[in-house]
């Protein structure tokens, strides 16, 4: 063998080595909502900046449609860093991290707009802090946009009359729970996996959610009536393993927080085209969507607002003052 051709092999492993970073990073991010979802969409468009932002020293792929498990076992993953990243329900970081539950009172905000302002400004980031300054083994990066939650029944809710005694899926939290109770329900807890079955057999007589729920995961099938409450405006946060953050250099964590802050508004946008089309489509396949005086379901929500907003007194004075 020739010195020129000994010289050769011996430089192409360096050559390879300097194409390919020295230990890549593998994201996993979990999601519970199907490929197409706004919150899919928005994350799997920052996967790709933080790919390319990273010269490959990351990388990263998204498992959309709950394929690694429900939320909580996910979360679960997530806090043992076998999943990397995921958007959680503050419903399930409620009992956790009590301190979220400020935006799971029903009603906390006026409207869509007034939770916008608020998770943009310095209350959001708050939480986010509060979160990753918390034992869930999580870092909190930036908020994606829940929708606002409404009921959708087998039969017809025009009225806090008609709701009683309906048996009403909610996330599994003890203060959706006393909501849905408090309005004259019977507030069951459910993994979103288990509710088109369970509307089907008769288990449940609803849920409560956003339009694009209502299609996506088919329960306009068997639940005809969207009955406009918008009790709940949830933000849900985007969070990623501690274990993970820890091996991210201090450059690439500021390129995450980044990222996440621009997916955080890219999919609002996503979700508000989103959340018209689906209306569109759910009154084509004969869902009825009803108006109704909300004041009846404000006054009867007071007593939880009480029972676990004492101590965030000052912090809902807060936000009520956000304009």
């Amino acid at each position: 063998m020739t010195f020129k051709r000994k010289l050769l092999l011996a430089v192409l492993p360096f050559a390879f080595s300097l194409s390919m970073p020295a230990s890549a990073l593998d994201i996993k991010f979990a999601e519970i909502h199907p490929a197409g979802y706004p919150t899919v969409v928005a994350e799997q468009n920052m996967g790709k900046k933080l790919e390319q932002a990273s010269n490959g020293e990351i990388t990263f792929k998204m498992f959309p449609g709950g394929v690694l498990g429900s939320e909580k076992e996910v979360i679960e993953q997530a806090q043992i860093g076998a999943v990397q990243m995921t958007r959680v329900s503050l419903g399930i970081v409620g009992p956790v991290v009590p301190d979220v539950n400020v935006f799971n009172m029903p009603f906390v905000f006026r409207d869509h707009e007034h939770m916008r302002k608020v998770i943009d400004g310095e209350i959001g980031q708050e939480i986010l802090d509060k979160i990753t300054n918390s034992e869930f083994n999580l870092v909190a990066l930036a908020w994606m946009d829940g929708g606002s939650r409404s009921l959708y029944t087998k039969k017809p809710v025009r009225s806090l009359a008609d709701l009683k005694g309906m048996k009403i899926r909610v996330q599994g939290n003890p203060l959706f729970i006393d909501m849905m109770n408090a309005m004259g329900g019977n507030g069951i807890a459910m993994d979103t996996g288990e509710i088109f079955s369970a509307l089907q057999t008769g288990v449940i007589d609803g849920a409560e959610n956003n339009p694009p729920t209502l299609l996506e995961h088919n329960h306009y099938q068997s639940a005809k009536y969207f009955t406009l409450t918008n009790h709940l405006i949830l933000p849900e946060p985007v969070v990623m393993s501690k274990t993970t953050w820890n091996k991210l250099t201090p450059e690439q964590q500021v390129l995450v927080k980044k990222l996440a802050r621009e997916a955080q508004m890219e999919e609002r946008v996503l979700w508000d085209a989103k959340s018209a089309a689906s209306e569109e489509k759910l009154k084509a396949a004969g869902v009825e969507f009803i108006a109704v005086d909300t004041k009846p379901f404000y006054d009867a929500t007071a007593p939880v607002r009480e029972k676990y907003g004492a101590q965030y007194a000052d912090l809902m004075k807060r936000i009520d003052a956000v304009q």
